[in-house]
């Protein structure tokens, strides 16, 4: 009995495995658009499995599955669909347009937005267009593609930090950089340099651009207000890539290529050239008094004790060219990147590694970076989602002492280093005893110092989102993010700096750890043609940032480089500080049958960096938008595809002050007689608090005749108050002044946006886009003095100042009235304006020149041509309306010994003036004269217009059925150049017109013109 139940047993389970296997068939099929055209990459997922594939370029796909199942069809900007499989072998699919997707969705940092929802100024920025830009840091990728938007570079340093501006400054004293948001968190970024001396190093770059969806610029107060007192700059939101549904897909992209400085019109005197000035200036200082001549001028140089004797054994010839030969020609970059993401019907996933090198255009300067990131979405349930990313990255630099008149700076020694010094010894090894001059080998110092900032980052993001009830979502997020910064120096015992102390050594290491919990209601319902988004959201932020220092001098041998061989003069110091903001913010999003939208949104927020009892202030915007196109009236229409009339008006604020400022604090830093003791370092001042920018904003947007042409205008007016100064105090109270909320400034202005396809069709396309904005600042008031007069917080400043009725930082100086033709002594206007002049430099007037240092306007404009898989694009840079101070001109264009013994000097001084006639704008050389030509004033300010090729790029991308045979998705080749052309208004500026947001030029890193070819597959 058993045996025959066993038989029938397998018999039955035979015939089940038969069964299951004949339901199992292949199926097939071609899915397509409503207009009957193939739609290549649409995801075919069986439910509830983790079986799938793509449809191929004409649409078609194949699928294993068996009867009863349920095939879910998916693409971007389509309604998904579900079909069962049933007897058929074939299932061809129509999908049909999402209408919510066409769209464009603007990320707004706490919430996402479609474009017809959104009332304030925003400009969102695609990863593709961030990614194709080769620059260590991915703001640099925004200049010249956001109206309103100023980026200069601080320094061309990889991985150094950049001033960014919107809309001008808001702050006389105060951080003026926008806030980043990196998905939807805010975070810390500022330069995290161990020394501010040697290059910034700029947080941002340890992202990979690769990793980045999109770049979004907030502007106006109806954008910006949900980040109350931190929104006053602006706002940067970056989104980071996330997965998307189907097969894994990968994709590889390299970047290599070298750079030079883009734009360098200084050039210095030869050895020929400097030899003979120097001559010339000991005759005309010398010779009528003690009978100096060409001929013996040297010798009595020497005699006089004015010159080094060893002039006397120079030949010329015998020298070296310092500025050709420490340049790093044709410096080489390189980018490599590599992703993966897909996923299922309930989860997908985006990775990616990164590794970056980049040099630098003069010699001893490089930056590493390696990137990993890692995001991935699940669906917990049907109402329970998760989020998780997380981002680490190691960057590695090697400063340089560019930030001020270091001598161990490179580029102090291309523009200043005597070219009557040899480099070289007889025997070929480096010289460390050069005669002329102050300055050390750099060669020598570059090769035995040793120079490094790392920064070492991990960002993690976790977010679940619970659908309490349809529409209705509570959301916890919480973001930590993690910087350790580490320097590290170690400076020569024999040439350079410590040569006098046998080598000194320091390092530090600084810690920043910033954590941010959201926790948020939002509701979307809608009674009708009545749509309802309302949101609230409670936001924690704390930082904490420690420090530790350490240094030592007199090193006992080479090689050693940590402080624990040093043997003298130890040193140390360690801080700790943190601050906390708390919020709590409403925003609601209200529409009218997608006709009319009201945008509000208020913040109550409170700082740690003010007194207890003024520590919260209240922030917020209301806006309005008419979306014209959607109109009955409209519909019948040939010409507008959309049409948008905005407005709104917001406060938002700056809470940037130090911390304690608010405090009356004791320092504990007093030594006495070998004992601590305190001392009153600050007064305090219990009612500091944020500085307040009020905003009005007004635009439309359009799209026009199929949307071949869409643009924007906008009109904006920013009124800052409670401007932070420092306001003098009675010397009785033992301090000099007290930091106060004093004082207002206003910021004016249009922005324009335009693009258009010039020729469209289904093979070629060619496009064009153009931004331009200005802005007007104007002070309008200040704090007032003793003697009921507006205080300048410029005060001493012979280059600037800032007054009522004037641009902040204006320009304020002595005007140059150029070269007495009789004399060969220089002139400037007695009355700072025209007619009498002197050459007495105390006698002259200081007067406002004009403008700032701030561009009244700048924007942007380019081409892109497309012509079957081929293309072609271009994009250029410009600003203007503001002076540029070049302040290093004290330096190579003085005309007496500072120059023409110590250093170097520039082509300029060779057409300096001889005899009386000449009409030139360089002074009569006098070796022992003072005769200030170097001093401030205008005969260095320069009008700072420019406008500058950014972009140039020619590509192929290799159609999909042909990559296809070759076993890829897709592949595309690139060349590219960078910077390749700029166009300066003013002659006489010769050295790079992107400069620091300060104005002056600078003996820095200048930005570089690159050259690149870059290679992107998918597989």
């Amino acid at each position: 009995m058993k045996n025959k139940l066993h038989v029938m047993l397998t018999l039955f389970l035979a015939f089940v495995v038969q069964f299951t296997f004949a339901q199992e068939s292949t199926v097939t099929g071609t899915v397509i658009d409503e207009d009957g055209l193939p739609l290549p990459g649409v995801n075919v997922i069986v439910k509830q499995s983790s079986r799938g594939t793509q449809t191929d370029f004409d649409g078609n796909y194949s699928i294993s599955v068996n009867q009863g199942e349920v095939l879910i069809f998916s693409y971007v900007g389509f309604d998904s669909q579900e079909i069962t499989v049933g007897d058929s072998n074939i299932i061809n699919v129509t999908m049909k347009v999402d209408a919510a997707s066409l769209d464009e969705v603007i990320v707004l940092g706490y919430s996402t937005k479609g474009v017809d929802e959104v009332t304030g100024s925003s400009v969102s920025v695609g990863g593709d267009e961030i990614a194709e830009i080769p620059v260590p840091s991915v703001e640099q990728a925004l200049q010249g593609k956001v109206a309103g938007v100023q980026i200069s570079m601080s320094s061309g340093t990889p991985g150094s930090t950049q001033d960014v501006r919107i809309r001008g400054l808001s702050s006389l004293a105060l951080n003026n950089e926008p806030l980043y948001v990196i998905d939807g968190v805010p975070v810390v970024n500022n330069n995290v340099s161990g020394n501010d001396d040697y290059s910034s190093l700029n947080p941002l770059s340890t992202i990979n651009s690769q990793d980045i969806e999109s770049m979004t610029v907030l502007k106006d107060a109806s954008a910006t207000a949900a980040y109350g007192a931190r929104g006053s700059n602006g706002v940067i939101v970056i989104t980071t890539k996330s997965g998307s549904s189907g097969e894994t897909k990968f994709s590889f992209s390299t970047t290599v290529g070298f750079q030079n400085d883009a734009y360098n019109k200084r050039k210095l005197l030869t050895e020929g050239q400097r030899y003979d000035l120097l001559v010339e200036s000991l005759v005309n200082s010398y010779g009528e008094t003690n009978d100096f001549t060409e001929d013996n001028a040297l010798q009595l140089g020497v005699d006089f004790n004015i010159l080094d004797p060893d002039i006397l054994d120079y030949q010329v010839g015998d020298g070296y060219n310092w500025d050709q030969n420490i340049k790093n020609k044709d410096a080489l970059t390189q980018n490599y990147s590599f992703s993966a993401n897909g996923g299922d019907e309930k989860s997908n996933f985006y990775a990616s590694l990164g590794y970056n090198k980049t040099e630098a255009t003069v010699k001893g300067i490089d930056f590493e970076r390696m990137t990993g990131s890692f995001k991935y979405d699940r669906k917990l349930r049907d109402n329970v989602d998760l989020q998780l990313s997380a981002n680490v990255s190691n960057v590695k630099q090697n400063p340089v002492l560019e930030n001020g008149s270091f001598f161990s700076n490179p580029f102090i020694t291309r523009y200043l280093m005597n070219p009557f010094n040899n480099r070289f010894n007889d025997d070929g090894t480096e010289n460390i005893d050069l005669p002329f001059g102050s300055l050390p080998n750099i060669f020598y110092v570059l090769d035995e110092n040793f120079r490094r900032s790392m920064l070492t980052r991990a960002i993690t993001n976790t977010k679940v989102d619970w659908e309490l009830y349809e529409g209705l979502t509570f959301s916890n997020r919480i973001s930590l993010d993690y910087q350790l910064s580490e320097y590290k120096i170690y400076v020569n015992r024999y040439e350079g700096d410590a040569d006098d102390i046998n080598g000194y050594a320091e390092n530090s290491d600084e810690k920043n750890f910033n954590w941010v919990y959201q926790g948020s209601l939002n509701y979307v319902f809608n009674f009708g043609d009545h749509n309802f988004d309302v949101k609230g959201l409670f936001e924690y932020q704390n930082n904490q940032n420690s420090y530790l220092y350490g240094y030592g001098e007199n090193f006992p041998t080479d090689g050693l480089i940590n402080i624990n061989s040093a043997s003298a003069n130890f040193d140390a110091d360690s801080s700790f500080d943190d601050w906390t903001n708390v919020s709590y913010l409403g925003l609601l999003n209200y529409n009218y049958d997608g006709r009319y939208v009201v945008d509000a949104t208020y913040r109550r927020e409170g700082s740690s960096r003010f007194a207890p009892n003024n520590r919260f202030g209240d922030f917020g915007s209301l806006g309005l938008a008419w979306n014209v196109h959607r109109e009955s009236f409209m519909q019948q229409n040939n010409i507008f595809n959309s049409l948008r009339l905005r407005g709104s008006y917001g406060i938002t604020g700056n809470n940037n002050v130090d911390i304690n400022s608010y405090q009356a604090l004791l320092s504990y830093s007093a030594d006495y007689s070998n004992q601590g003791a305190a001392f009153p370092s600050q007064f305090g001042n219990p009612f500091l608090t944020w500085e307040t920018g009020k905003t009005l904003d007004v635009g439309f947007n359009f799209g026009m005749l199929d949307n071949r042409i869409s643009g924007s205008f906008a009109y904006y007016k920013r009124v800052t108050s409670d401007l932070l100064q420092a306001v003098p105090l009675s010397l009785t109270t033992g301090f000099d002044s007290q930091d106060r909320n004093v004082g207002e400034m206003e910021n004016s202005g249009i922005e324009v946006e335009l693009s258009g396809d010039v020729i469209r069709t289904e093979d070629f396309l060619w496009s064009l886009n153009a931004n331009y904005a200005s802005v007007d600042n104007e002070v309008t008031e200040l704090a007032l003095g003793s003697n009921n007069e507006p205080l300048d917080p410029l005060a001493g400043s012979s280059y600037k100042s800032t007054r009522v009725g004037l641009p902040a930082n204006a320009w304020f100086m002595r005007t140059w009235a150029g070269v007495d033709s009789e004399t060969g002594s220089p002139t400037w206007y007695v009355n700072g304006v025209d007619g009498e002049v002197t050459s007495n430099y105390n006698e002259a007037e200081r007067v406002y020149q004009g403008a700032s240092a701030l561009p009244t306007y700048s924007g942007g404009f380019g081409t892109r041509i497309q012509y079957k898989g081929f293309f072609a694009e271009a994009n250029a840079y410009f600003a203007g309306g503001h002076k540029i101070y070049e302040q290093y001109a004290q330096f190579y264009l003085r005309t007496n010994s500072f120059t023409l013994s110590s250093y170097n000097g520039v082509q300029e001084l060779t057409q300096r003036w001889q005899q009386p006639g000449d009409v030139t704008n360089v002074p009569k050389l006098a070796f022992g004269g003072s005769d200030n030509f170097h001093a401030t004033s205008s005969r260095h300010l320069y009008d700072g217009d420019y406008i500058r090729l950014k972009n140039v790029a020619f590509g192929y991308s290799l159609p999909s059925d042909y990559a296809r045979s070759i076993g890829v998705d897709g592949l595309t080749l690139t060349l590219r150049g960078t910077n390749i052309a700029t166009w300066v208004k003013d002659d006489g500026l010769k050295l790079d017109p992107e400069v620091r947001a300060n104005g002056y030029t600078t003996l820095t890193t200048p930005p570089v013109e690159t050259y690149s070819m870059s290679l992107n597959i998918k597989f």
